[in-house]
């Protein structure tokens, strides 16, 4: 079983690196060289300040044309939010509650969980706000006074009406797993401006990670070096960063530099192993992070006003503002892509956007968790002068049925939902397409997954149809072979 037995033996990779005369390794250089994947000189002492030290996938790339963005915060409401109940209002739900919706939609209806009631009126009521007049649910009394600078995308639709599979559609452009991540494809894309910092970061719900757990940022067929890094909201960001108490930095540093200069030799051995790129590129990461991480997300010498902003100060906003909080903090840093997933795993009816049993209780609750520190999060990247160089996208995985469950719950639906995006120079106060009257399907311009996915990468400066990466034979890319550009969006 050993690779090999003696000095006359080459192992595998090194009789096909050598076979071809040097041109396939010339190859494989070329390729890991072209994705900064090959190692370099040693760094400074300094963790904060120094580069990066051997493999460095992160190095900034240029865009494919002017960039209105430089970083994306995606806020996720895990669970399936509702959008006859949120930014869609339905009059036909009242019109005709209590009817079957059979006959008065195209197509059949389809159900996840069975349960199938009559048409259901929202519990919760609407009014116009802004200049623009656009009527928001009386659960975002806070949102609704910003709707002159948020495009409300009321048209979006995916194809599974399942949880996992739903989430990972949104997060991942395909249904199945392992693919690469939105952030994933950004990271690699554009690289980062945050040499101290991990490219793309992600923070998760008290009550649970997302459904599709790491799969949701993970780099797929991608380098390793490519998927979101866990950050908690309190205490360390992660776990085990701080090195032993009896290792001092000058100790740490000379053994990460005997380190790298043995990853140097065996990569120049045999640069194929992109998994011993990736290891390289994480070991200087985390020592440069013991020393930055901290800091960046560390909310306590924020005033007290932004806090307040934030909705710190209150124990039902506190956790997910104080993310918010700290994706604003991780942006001013550097960082390309921050994912704030809101909603866990734990009690379907209570601790995610899934309201099966109770719409009117589960999205009070949610809406309170989420509407004051959305809020928070625009005005300070506005004050800082962060917002126009900021893409924030609010969404989920899919909508809910226009038909009640139980006689007081939704079903899930694929076939619309609501997509807040503020920021990135968008024109706010506009609502771009419509579902039919009762809000069961996208009729008026449906925009599919691949659609947002690449409005989103046309902001960044990336042409989603350039943005590939070789697989399988095939150049894959995050919008598969789809991908239209929402006019309204990128046109502003």
């Amino acid at each position: 079983m050993s690779h090999r037995c003696s000095k006359n033996f080459w192992d595998r990779r090194e009789f096909l690196f050598k076979s071809g005369g040097g041109m396939s390794g010339l190859a494989l250089a070329y390729l890991l060289g072209r994705d900064n994947l090959l190692a370099a000189g040693p760094a400074s002492s300094d963790a904060c300040a120094a580069p990066a030290v051997g493999s460095n996938p992160y190095a900034p790339k240029a865009p494919h044309h002017k960039a209105r963005a430089t970083a994306v915060i995606s806020l996720f409401m895990g669970g399936g939010w509702s959008q006859m109940d949120t930014f869609d209002p339905k009059p036909a739900l009242s019109k005709y509650a209590g009817q079957p919706i059979d006959g008065k939609v195209r197509g059949d209806v389809i159900v996840r969980q069975g349960f199938p009631g009559p048409l259901m009126p929202s519990p919760f009521s609407f009014k116009k706000y802004g200049e623009s007049g656009i009527e928001v649910s009386e659960i975002f009394p806070h949102l609704s006074q910003h709707v002159d600078e948020i495009a409300f995308l009321r048209s979006v639709y995916g194809r599974s009406n399942d949880h996992v599979q739903g989430t990972y559609e949104m997060q991942t452009g395909q249904i199945n797993l392992g693919f690469p991540s939105v952030g994933s494809w950004v990271t690699y894309g554009l690289g980062s401006e945050a040499s101290s910092l991990p490219a793309y970061v992600v923070m998760t719900d008290s009550r649970g990670g997302p459904l599709g757990g790491p799969n949701d940022w993970s780099a797929g067929f991608m380098p390793a070096a490519y998927q979101g890094t866990l950050f908690r909201s309190t205490g360390d960001p992660i776990v085990d960063l701080k090195p032993p108490t009896s290792l001092t930095p000058e100790d740490q540093r000379a053994r990460l530099d005997t380190l790298a200069k043995l990853n140097q030799l065996d990569m120049e051995k045999f640069p194929g192993n992109s998994e011993l790129a990736a290891r390289i590129s994480s070991y200087e990461l985390a020592y440069r992070m013991q020393g930055c991480a901290p800091s960046a997300i560390d909310t306590s010498n924020e005033s007290d006003a932004t806090k307040k902003l934030y909705g710190i100060d209150n124990k039902v906003t506190e956790q997910y503002g104080r993310q918010c909080l700290m994706a604003r903090r991780l942006v001013e840093h550097g960082v390309r892509f921050v994912q704030i997933f809101a909603g866990g795993v734990g009690n379907q009816n209570t601790d995610t956007w899934d309201a099966h049993g109770d719409i009117k209780g589960n999205h009070t609750q949610h809406a309170a968790e989420v509407d004051l520190p959305t809020v928070g999060l625009l005005k300070d990247l506005k004050a800082r002068g962060l917002l126009d160089s900021t893409l924030v996208v609010m969404h989920s995985e899919f909508g809910r049925m226009p038909i009640s469950q139980r006689g007081v719950g939704r079903d899930h639906n694929p076939g619309t939902q609501t997509v807040l995006m503020f920021g990135a120079g968008i024109k706010g106060g506009q609502t771009i397409g419509a579902s039919d009257e009762f809000g069961y399907k996208a009729q008026e311009q449906p925009i599919s997954y691949h659609d947002l996915h690449a409005t989103m990468l046309h902001l960044l400066g990336i042409d989603h149809t350039k943005l590939t990466y070789r697989f399988n034979g095939r150049d894959m890319r995050l919008t598969d072979v789809y991908g239209t550009l929402v006019p309204q969006i990128v046109n502003t």
